[in-house]
């Protein structure tokens, strides 16, 4: 009878555990990151093929047009290359811990730095670029829409007339607040799959329709800005737009979350086979728009190549039209890690019981905070600029050299060591110098701007 006691205590205790354990389980199957793991390795492809290839790619013919051929050609080969290595890095440290994934970026950081100062360090600049980039996508989408009415409708008369950004804005947010609501990565498979299509679809148009366009008369290669300082910031602003044009890696661990994995089937192979895919798409979309957009137009390049691109009138509409679809679903691979982290704070800090009614005033409460900015902000290189700097380079460029070495550790001026240190030194001059050029942008489109008009 004397040990009946403590029996009784192991059970309560047990089923105690069992408790919480099923209740973490029925919390991790309703968040949008860990509900869902049965993505193919293609899913993997198209998802970062439409985290990566954003709007941005259209506005590397101006960034190299602040850039100059030599720099500018440099510049985008080295980050194609560190930033494929620093994506390599983190489909590797995944689960590099026997039996644990790494779902989510900032879970990583804590494994690097601890579990205070990994949050501290990664949460701040990773919801600084996927809201960053939400609001631009909203300004890009309402942008895009513009165009196509302004193109289809030409001059502004009785029967056409002139409609404010504000409100394309607003039409492109109006998708959102019923996409919003899809559970998880892969309900939006679906949409990620047509975004990637169309980014290779517009893309292909913006460079295929300068070369028919041709070498624009009396072009120019040299820096537009007239004084040494106006070169030198535009500069800064254009490695911005470089930072940003490879943003995906603020998103590739929740993409390779929804991967299964097993022992002797880890998540890496296929995710890796995607990022691969991925990337080769990345080459054909960047290399060509970049420098033939900047051959034929020069230093008269707009910020968006396809502004610079007038006729045939079909054709610009239709690009548009793409970069429209492209961005409702480089918004909705973006949103989701930021609805992941909000629910997890109301659910599992706040006790919030998960419901379809949390999820829906959330998520509508987000895609409204993004269009406000959205309409209140519209400068967009200024934006690319400064959010591309600001936390872009820091996630994609050497955040990850800095959890290797933390991690892994390797020997002291080897290759790795070399490698990484190298990306981490490159990473900092873009953290550094682009939000310079980035803000500089931004003040003097703010002194001739009127809010809302």
């Amino acid at each position: 009878m004397g040990t009946q006691a403590p029996t009784d205590q192991d059970s309560y205790a047990r089923s105690e555990i069992d408790e919480k354990l099923a209740k973490e389980k029925a919390i991790d199957d309703w968040l949008p990151i860990t509900s869902s793991r049965n993505a193919k390795w293609w899913y993997s492809a198209f998802h970062n093929v439409t985290a990566m290839v954003g709007a941005g790619v259209l506005s590397l013919p101006y960034a190299m047009s602040e850039l100059g051929w030599g720099p500018g050609v440099a510049i985008l080969v080295l980050s194609w290359i560190i930033t494929l290595y620093t994506l390599w890095q983190m489909v590797e440290m995944h689960e590099m811990v026997p039996g644990k994934r790494f779902d989510r970026y900032h879970e990583l950081g804590q494994h690097a730095f601890g579990e205070k100062l990994g949050l501290y360090i990664v949460v701040p600049q990773q919801l600084i670029v996927e809201v960053g980039v939400n609001i631009v996508y909203m300004v890009t989408g309402g942008t895009s829409l513009k165009k196509v009415h302004d193109t289809v409708c030409g001059e502004p008369s009785d029967h056409c007339k002139s409609i404010k950004l504000t409100y394309f804005i607003m039409i492109f947010a109006s998708v959102h607040f019923v996409l919003s609501h899809l559970p998880n990565l892969n309900a939006i498979s679906g949409i990620s799959l047509a975004a990637a299509v169309m980014s290779l679809s517009y893309s292909t148009i913006a460079w295929s329709a300068s070369l028919n366009k041709g070498v624009q008369q009396d072009v120019q290669y040299g820096y537009k800005a007239k004084s040494t300082a106006g070169t030198v910031f535009n500069f800064f602003n254009a490695l911005g737009d470089v930072a940003f044009a490879y943003a995906g890696h603020n998103v590739v661990l929740e993409i390779q979350a929804t991967i299964p994995s097993t022992p002797e089937k880890p998540s890496k192979g296929p995710m890796w086979r995607g990022v691969v895919v991925a990337y080769i798409v990345v080459a054909l979309c960047y290399f060509p728009v970049a420098l033939i957009g900047y051959w034929m137009f020069g230093n008269a390049v707009e910020d968006n190549i396809l502004i610079s691109l007038e006729k045939p009138k079909w054709l610009i509409v239709t690009a548009n039209m793409f970069v429209v679809i492209h961005v409702i679903g480089s918004y909705q691979i973006y949103a989701m890690p930021v609805f992941d982290m909000i629910e997890t704070v109301l659910v599992k800090k706040l006790h919030f019981r998960p419901t379809s009614t949390l999820r829906f005033i959330t998520r509508n409460v987000y895609v409204a905070f993004t269009m406000f900015v959205g309409i209140t902000f519209p400068f967009f290189g200024g934006l690319l600029g400064f959010f591309g700097g600001f936390a872009f380079a820091p996630t994609t460029y050497f955040l990850p050299c800095v959890m290797w070495l933390a991690i892994y550790k390797p020997r002291r001026f080897g290759l790795s060591w070399w490698t990484n240190w190298i990306c981490i030194a490159f990473g900092l001059c873009l953290m550094i110098l682009s939000p310079i050029g980035g803000l500089r942008s931004i003040v003097i489109k703010a002194k001739t701007y009127k809010f809302y008009s």
